[in-house]
């Protein structure tokens, strides 16, 4: 990724019905799955939204309930959490949200448990 090393990796933001147009799934179901923490949300302009990177496929990604498990056992919020996972990071080289992407999920929670 270029510019700016602090910038986020960019993202679309999902409302409710958007992820229920996305999953196929009701909106009491993508409702549990932020309860269950296979996703996580966060509220802009009032509405809340899922950054789009955070779903493959039309699915949950696997690996991001757990390493969000990791980062709230480490008193992260859910805003933190989001924000750590889409910032780069220097001890992975990327942010944690690309290396869970391309299968890193030990390496991006054992990062996240130092942060503890």
């Amino acid at each position: 990724m270029t510019g700016d090393p602090a910038s986020k990796t960019p993202t679309e933001w999902l409302t409710i019905p958007d992820l229920v147009a996305l999953t196929g799934e009701s909106q009491g179901r993508v409702r549990r799955l932020l309860d269950e923490r296979q996703l996580v949300g966060s509220r802009r302009d009032g509405v809340l939204r899922v950054p789009a990177v955070f779903l493959v496929d039309g699915h949950p990604l696997s690996a991001l309930r757990g390493t969000l498990f990791v980062l709230h056992d480490a008193g992260f919020s859910d805003d933190e959490a989001i924000d750590w996972l889409l910032s780069p990071e220097d001890s992975i080289g990327v942010s944690p949200i690309e290396a869970l992407l391309a299968g890193r999920k030990s390496e991006v929670r054992r990062v996240a448990q130092s942060l503890g």
